[in-house]
């Protein structure tokens, strides 16, 4: 997954997502919503002992999306309740943006041919697009036959129940293997009679499907410790989920005392007082978390340090902004990378100088402030497709190549004296203009006979 947030295209992908989302009204009609949804339902179907059950995984879904089909399908879809000049503008927004799934890995900036970003914000219309049109196409005609008696899809996950009185296991193979040559399905097939799928356990009775909740081999029963230094909410939300799912899941009463006895076993191993985690089901099953209770949509985010914090966020109890906390004791910041560079050279007034990757062309620059700062609002403005400075119009214009602080800054000369840093930036610009290496985006200013007279100098001296 790639943070998109700085890519150029993140705020009209955004915009156009909204819109997409109401010009098409996408159905729902073969999506689950969450995994407690879908469990509620499945008691409810009718099944015999010639069904049998089946789960797929679409491998690389979002990387395997024909784009230009997926296109002709929006613009379909969009010609339904739109005229052609908003279609075409639409879908000339909507091509610009998809084309722009480029990523960075190890230092070296790809462009693939096929698929979509996976941290654009209209990615996962996109994907329901595509998917919707290869349900209506190739799944509807296999429900409404009886040849699939269930079908639901989760994201790229995948649960159906098929009649083996009209299909076979090959065959469903085969099928699903032409459903789209972009589309890889991984299947897996019942085992005595069991599967399963998200969170659930599956298990096919007579004429019933039993629920029951699925845990992988693999599962460390590992939750923040009780005695870590953390907000209580952030330590009980894995029991508040545990409990509402043990709860909501249309469990048999042995299956949810079984349930409850792990619960309290991860608890206990991650030394939580028993009593808490009884409130907490108490608490539950009264449906007091539940209540509903207007707030307003204002967040205020707090770093916890220590609990005495709480006597400063009890101020917003009844202003109705509600209270998050985030934490600085946390795995990330014990396994950042830190990266290999002299810090203390970029923290003062400077002098320097930033090279394109691609044309070696220079840029010279002034800072009285932190010299990271600058390199970091360079940066912003050219992931933000803002030409305001010369550097950002060159990388914009000519499509080239940035890089990072310790590949492409230079520090020329630290500058102690602040009224001094625009003589010596005159200076030092005039030595990449004079060997044709500056930018053109950048100006060198007027000729200054005292400015020449130090160049040639030093030229001199060396």
């Amino acid at each position: 997954m790639i943070n998109n947030k700085n890519a150029p295209t993140y705020k009209i992908a955004k915009k156009l997502n909204n819109i997409l989302k109401q010009q098409l009204q996408l159905e729902n009609e073969y999506n689950t919503q969450n995994s407690e949804s879908l469990a509620c339902s499945l008691p409810t179907i009718k099944v015999n002992e010639n069904h049998k059950m089946a789960t797929f995984d679409i491998k690389d879904l979002y990387v395997n999306i024909p784009m230009e089909e997926t296109l002709k399908i929006t613009e379909q879809q969009l010609m339904k309740n739109n005229d052609k000049q908003k279609t075409k503008q639409i879908i000339a927004i909507l091509h610009t943006i998809l084309w722009q799934n480029y990523f960075e890995y190890q230092d070296t900036i790809y462009h693939p041919s096929k698929g979509v970003a996976m941290g654009s914000p209209i990615s996962g219309t996109v994907a329901k697009i595509f998917l919707q049109h290869i349900e209506n196409r190739q799944i509807k005609q296999l429900l409404d036959a009886k040849v699939i008696t269930f079908y639901t899809r989760y994201v790229d996950d995948i649960l159906i129940i098929y009649d083996t009185n009209k299909t076979t296991t090959d065959k469903m193979k085969t099928h699903i293997d032409h459903i789209h040559q972009n589309i890889k399905l991984m299947p897996t097939f019942e085992n005595n009679t069991q599967i399963n799928f998200l969170d659930i356990l599956i298990t096919r009775k007579k004429n019933e499907l039993n629920i029951n909740i699925y845990r992988k081999p693999t599962t460390t029963y590992i939750t923040i410790n009780y005695r870590l230094n953390h907000p209580m909410e952030q330590k009980i939300a894995a029991y508040r989920y545990y409990i509402n799912r043990m709860i909501t899941f249309p469990m048999n009463i042995e299956n949810k005392r079984k349930e409850w006895n792990i619960i309290r076993r991860i608890a206990h191993n991650n030394n939580f007082p028993i009593n808490i985690i009884k409130e907490l089901k108490n608490c539950i099953e009264q449906n007091k978390t539940h209540q509903k209770r207007k707030y307003n949509k204002k967040w205020a985010t707090f770093t916890y340090y220590t609990p005495k914090i709480r006597k400063v966020t009890n101020l917003f109890e009844q202003t109705g902004i509600r209270i998050a906390f985030k934490s600085n004791n946390n795995i990330q910041q014990i396994i950042r990378h830190k990266e290999n560079i002299r810090t203390e050279q970029y923290n003062r007034s400077s002098i320097y100088a930033l090279t394109c990757k691609t044309c070696k062309q220079k840029y010279t620059g002034q800072t009285s402030r932190d010299l990271r700062q600058g390199y970091q609002e360079h940066m912003r403005y050219i992931r933000g497709n803002n030409p305001q400075s010369a550097f950002a119009q060159h990388i914009l214009n000519h499509r080239h190549e940035y890089g990072k602080i310790e590949e492409i800054m230079t520090l020329l000369e630290h500058i102690n004296h602040t009224p001094s840093l625009t003589p010596y930036e005159q200076y030092f610009i005039q030595t990449p203009h004079q060997q044709n290496k500056l930018i053109a985006e950048q100006s060198p200013g007027e000729y200054n006979p005292l400015i020449q007279l130090a160049i040639d100098t030093t030229h001199k001296l060396q």
